[in-house]
Parts: C-alpha cells; structure tokens; sequence
C-alpha cells in the first residue's frame, strides 16, 4: 500500500476511502504521473508530425510541439480561472473543488494539443453543477460567460465524462478540513474561534487544488498538512491524540506522519500558486501552431477524418442490413418453425 493510509488487520474495518473510486484509479505517484504526462504527450506529438507531414512534407519541422511540462502550465492557468468563475456564480465549494479534479483527471487521459483547456473547462464546471446537485440552466450558464455558446459546453460533455471513467464522486479535502475542526474543539485548550481557523485553513486548502496533490494524498492528509500550516501547534496536538488510540499496525505513526505532511506541505508551498502570465501566452501562442489539425473545425485533417468516419460507419451500416436481408429474421432466431401449431390459423371464429 501508499504512503497515505493504513494497513487493515483483519479486525479493523476497511476506510471507506479505500472503496472509492478516487483510491482506486486516481492516485499516483509523482513519479507516475511524470511518466503518465510524459507519455500522452510524447504520443500526441508523434500523432500531429504525422498529420502535418502527410499533408505538407517537412511542415513539421518548423512546428515547436509544447512539452508536458508546458502543457500543464496552460492546464493550470485554467484551474484559476474555473474558480474566478465559481466567484461570479456564486457556486458553492464542492462545485469548485469538483470541477477542478474533474479537468486534472481530464488531462491524465489527454493532451492540451488535442483538446484547448478553455471549452473543457467551462464543460468540467457545467458537469460539476450537475453531480454535486448544484444545477444551473445551460442558458443561463453561457449567456452569463463571454463569446460561449451552448454548443462550446454540450459537444465535449460525453467526452470528459467519458474521459473520466464516468467516476463523477470526489472525495474533498475540504470536507476533511472540516471534520478535523469539528474535532478539535474536544481537545483541551482548543481555540475558541475555530471558525477563523477554518478559513486560514481554508487558504491552503484552495492553494493545494493548484497543485498535483490531490493526485497523489489522501483528502485528510491535505487537510492536516493545511491546518498544520495554519497552526502546527495546534495540528500536532490532534494527530498525538489520534495516534495515541491508534493501532500498533497503522502504517503512520508519530515518526512517519511528520515527513509525510512535510512533504505535502512542500509541494502546496511550492506550487500552489497562478501561474505566470506571460509564460502562459507564449504556451498558448505556439498550441495555436502545434494543435492536431484533426481537431479543428473545417482544417483538411478534420475534414478528411470526418469522411472517413462516415465512410465506415456507412459501411458498418450497409453490412450489418445486408445481413438481415440474407439471414432469417433476426428476432427468431429460426425458431419460427417451431412456433407453428401454437396457434390454429384456420380455425373459424364464425362456428
């Protein structure tokens, strides 16, 4: 098991957690991830230098392909801007939180090169109203955001709710901030306004959805890592307490929890920040010139794979009639020799 959560004896009950899907298929290491980015863009590139070539030879030498790197750059910028538009909405946390992890799975499973990150995510931010229970009209939604039409949300719905698994339930770091504070206030000596301590934790909380932390610790790691920012003090004496009536087996213990949150605490100082400005429109100046052609609406590339396209699914359509017209029917599966004399057909009603 991880870094992040305990080793269950078969007398201890499995964490919840565990059973999510969040566990399951979308945490990784830092290594991991390098390596997962790494790799959809190394094959996102080769894919455009062959569409470019087969349209121009030697186009594609003059094209600079971003790199994961950068590609993540332009990703970040645009998990800023889903929280300046949660601002204006006035949506609730869980909608914010949610469409952010939904637009980080989003590009675990593509590239930026293929897919802008303005329209995903405006459709992440939309799919979110709707699974947290938040809805808003899609009218509404796009008359309120500039030069966005209803299409711009709609035609890559399928595609993120495809792209992440149709595993739409997240598991907040801020509900575990919560749950945390709620719990303070039976330890001795717990401050008497927690509620400012919320929100100074808070801060780091929403720093933290800047960052790939998310990805790779649990919810109440964050959490903690958080409130010890906040008030290390007061976030060492509440994990002691825990520790003190915890398992000799957990996997954390007094001596490993502190390098944990370390490093958790690292990467949200470190990272969990906008990005630079000017570095992000030299990003998205050169995508405008490495974007795959195939995903531009009205480019000979796009044009020639819709052709194609439909050409096999006229195919696939043309095969599957013929069938049916040399086959028996296909909804008797020859068996309507069979049914004959379950019903007497020349028997006269007028007797």
């Amino acid at each position: 098991m991880s870094n992040d959560e305990l080793s269950i004896s078969p007398t201890q009950r499995k964490p919840l957690y565990e059973s999510s899907t969040q566990f399951k298929n979308w945490r990784f290491s830092p290594e991991h991830l390098s390596n997962l980015r790494s790799s959809l863009n190394a094959a996102a590139v080769d894919v455009i230098r062959n569409t470019l070539e087969s349209e121009k030879p030697g186009s594609s030498s003059v094209v600079s392909f971003l790199t994961a790197d950068e590609e993540l750059l332009l990703v970040k910028l645009y998990i800023s801007k889903i929280t300046q538009l949660c601002g204006h909405f006035r949506f609730p946390e869980e909608v914010e939180a949610t469409a952010i992890s939904y637009l980080k799975r989003f590009y675990l499973k593509n590239t930026v090169m293929d897919w802008h990150p303005k329209n995903v995510m405006l459709t992440a931010l939309f799919l979110a109203t709707k699974t947290t229970n938040n809805p808003i009209s899609l009218e509404t939604y796009t008359t309120h955001i500039p030069r966005t039409a209803p299409s711009d949300v709609l035609d890559l719905e399928f595609l993120v709710a495809q792209s992440l698994g149709f595993e739409f339930a997240i598991w907040h770091a801020h509900r575990a901030l919560w749950g945390i504070i709620l719990d303070i206030q039976n330890l001795p000596d717990s401050p008497l306004d927690t509620k400012l301590l919320y929100e100074s934790a808070m801060a780091h909380i929403r720093a933290s959805r800047l960052t790939d932390s998310e990805l790779i610790y649990t919810p109440s790691q964050i959490a903690l890592a958080a409130l010890s920012l906040t008030a290390p003090n007061l976030a060492s004496q509440w994990s002691d307490s825990k520790l003190e009536r915890a398992s000799a087996s957990l996997a954390l213990t007094a001596n490993t929890l502190p390098t944990l949150l370390d490093s958790v605490k690292t990467v949200i100082s470190s990272c969990g920040h906008p990005p630079d400005l000017e570095a992000v429109r030299e990003v998205d100046r050169r995508l405008k010139l490495c974007k795959n052609p195939e995903k531009i609406v009205g480019s000979h590339a796009y044009l020639a794979k819709k052709a194609e396209e439909e050409k096999k699914a006229a195919e696939k359509r043309n095969k599957k009639a013929s069938d049916v017209v040399e086959g028996e029917d296909p909804f008797n599966h020859g068996t309507t020799k069979d049914l004959r004399g379950l019903v007497d057909y020349d028997d006269d009603d007028d007797d």
